[in-house]
């Protein structure tokens, strides 16, 4: 799941100390959008397109200056967490929850739509996951660029929200080796299962990435902490789960003026001609500094994924304020890690006042740039759903080279 900030590039010259610009992606009098994901076609970096949970789809031809709002449709109905990639013969791919609300495995499969023309059309779709007595949620999707195979792993709850202790959370694993015509049948791929209540105690949050010589990564937390498992023929076995790092607190937290919030991990590798290739990262916020002082951490692997570092704190302000809804990126051209999240250490006034913060690592991790990209300070409503900030690993390329434009909507916030 996403939120309502999005990261977008341009083709101006800028440093990481400069002035953003922000620019506001929906069309006036769209409204309700939540849990956007965002990519571009690195082929053609003038094009991009985002997909909210109001479903509509946003596309723009001129790297993110001025964007057109579509709505979509899918027969298989549209139920949340959309996620994009694209292939490298720019077709885009956007995957989404679907099925009827309120119904028995009412979240019964997930949805993959596909663009040939830079968002403007989309397919209505194939699907994957079906069981029409269990429910799919929080899925991930990552592509091989050598391949274009799709890769994705999610959550399958026996019945969302259960408090049966017989029924289960597990990750379940698919893919796509006809560029989304045809699905594998969902194989479990982690070792302790959770329950279904949809908070620590549920396995939850799998985020997949793609190694050097084409190995699957993929991490997620569950009532120990933040799991790691890989695969290294393509998906058909995976091995045993590895404890990447502790999750003090949990991955639910509470966060003054935010509906809910997660600090579920995040995976990426560095598959680039950098020092640090096939370095994993994971990526996550915790409470091990208490309840009141939630803070973003990055650990690493050399060693593809067999032990793992001592978590560092990423944020770089004094103790005592909350930093949360985090999410990674890493420029596959050069190893830069990019990690951007919402961060209240400017409330001075106690009122929720947030910004949102860009981390910024070019020597693997060891140390991080952080900088205030929003252009105000903003009050969440907490009756309104916010969501996690999504950066998107190929949008966020060009930024060396280009600059960025950040994008945010505000009306899920109070005034500034």
């Amino acid at each position: 799941m996403r939120t309502l900030l999005f990261l977008f590039c341009a083709f101006t010259t800028c440093i990481l100390n400069a002035q953003h610009t922000n620019i506001k992606v929906s069309a006036t009098g769209v409204s309700g959008s939540n849990e956007p994901a965002i990519t571009l076609d690195p082929k053609a970096p003038n094009r991009l397109v985002v997909a909210s949970n109001n479903f509509y789809a946003q596309y723009t031809t001129d790297t993110g200056h001025t964007w057109t709002s579509l709505p979509l449709s899918c027969s298989y109905d549209f139920a949340g967490d959309p996620t994009l990639v694209v292939d490298t013969d720019g077709v885009f791919y956007l995957f989404h929850l679907a099925g009827q609300y309120n119904t028995p495995g009412w979240l019964d499969r997930l949805i993959c739509q596909k663009s040939y023309d830079g968002g403007i059309t989309w397919t209505d779709g194939t699907y994957l996951g079906y069981d029409s007595l269990k429910d799919q949620d929080k899925q991930w999707v990552v592509i091989d660029r050598n391949t274009n195979h799709l890769y994705v792993t999610w959550t399958q709850f026996d019945t969302y929200g259960s408090l049966v202790p017989t029924d289960s959370t597990n990750i379940l694993f698919s893919k796509s080796t006809d560029t989304g015509f045809t699905w594998t049948t969902p194989i479990r791929i982690n070792d302790l299962a959770g329950n279904c209540y949809d908070d620590d105690t549920s396995v939850e949050g799998a985020v997949p990435t793609i190694g050097p010589n084409g190995e699957l990564y993929v991490s997620w937390s569950d009532i120990e902490g933040i799991k790691f498992d890989k695969s290294t023929d393509g998906g058909f076995t995976w091995g045993a789960d590895v404890l990447a790092a502790t999750q003090p607190g949990g991955w639910v937290m509470d966060i003054p003026g935010i509906q809910r919030c997660n600090g579920l991990p995040i995976t990426e590798c560095d598959r680039s001609n950098s020092p640090y290739k096939g370095h994993i990262y994971i990526n996550w916020a915790d409470q091990r500094n208490g309840s009141n002082d939630v803070d973003i951490w990055i650990s690493k692997s050399v060693n593809q994924g067999q032990t793992w570092s001592t978590p560092k704190r990423v944020n770089d302000d004094m103790p005592g304020k909350h930093q949360f809804f985090t999410w990674m990126t890493l420029d596959q051209a050069n190893g830069t890690i990019y990690i951007v999240y919402y961060d209240r250490r400017n409330d001075n006034t106690n009122t929720n006042q947030t910004d949102v913060y860009l981390a910024v690592s070019k020597d693997g991790g060891q140390t991080f740039m952080n900088q205030k990209i929003s252009d105000t300070s903003f009050i969440p409503n907490a009756n309104i759903f916010l969501e996690i900030i999504s950066i998107s690993q190929l949008t966020i390329i060009l930024y060396d080279r280009y600059g960025l434009v950040w994008s945010t909507d505000h009306e899920a916030c109070g005034p500034p």
